[in-house]
């Protein structure tokens, strides 16, 4: 598998949604339902080893290695971070460490979602992509912080 350009399949999904919505309101609904889908990150795993730097909202990642495959858990104050979260956990979950380093986070502007950002949820998307990608590596991760 080259590394340029990869994108896994469930990734690839989710941006085909994202292009479908014609207007930045359908793709804050379709991130705010992303979000509460998302499985509650047990309390004790909020500590600040977990927390994503660099983000205004509260955002927690985890990682964990299971036959070789990095599973991701997360939480965030903010409804919409939270869809963030979600949306990259989708995206990342059951890969290889191997195969979420390979991923370039530029699928956000495929989505549309990164316009409609603002510049601190834009920057926080990437220190959330970029926390999940070290932890895969590690479990390195590379959720960067989405606000």
């Amino acid at each position: 598998m080259s590394s340029a350009n990869y994108r896994p399949a469930k990734l690839n999904r989710i941006v085909e949604r994202f292009k479908q919505r014609t207007n930045p309101k359908q793709r804050y609904e379709q991130l705010l339902a992303y979000g509460k889908k998302l499985q509650p990150l047990d309390e004790s795993a909020k500590i600040p080893e977990n927390k994503v730097n660099g983000c205004v909202s509260q955002v927690y990642v985890t990682a964990d290695l299971q036959d070789g495959k990095v599973f991701y858990q997360g939480d965030s104050d903010a409804q919409l971070v939270k869809g963030l979260v979600a949306l990259l956990i989708e995206g990342l979950d059951g890969l290889t460490p191997e195969e979420i380093l390979q991923v370039e986070p530029d699928f956000i502007d495929e989505t549309g979602l990164k316009m409609s950002l603002t510049p601190s949820r834009a920057n926080g998307f990437y220190n959330i992509f970029s926390t999940d990608e070290k932890e895969s590596s590690g479990v390195a991760t590379g959720l960067a912080c989405l606000v």
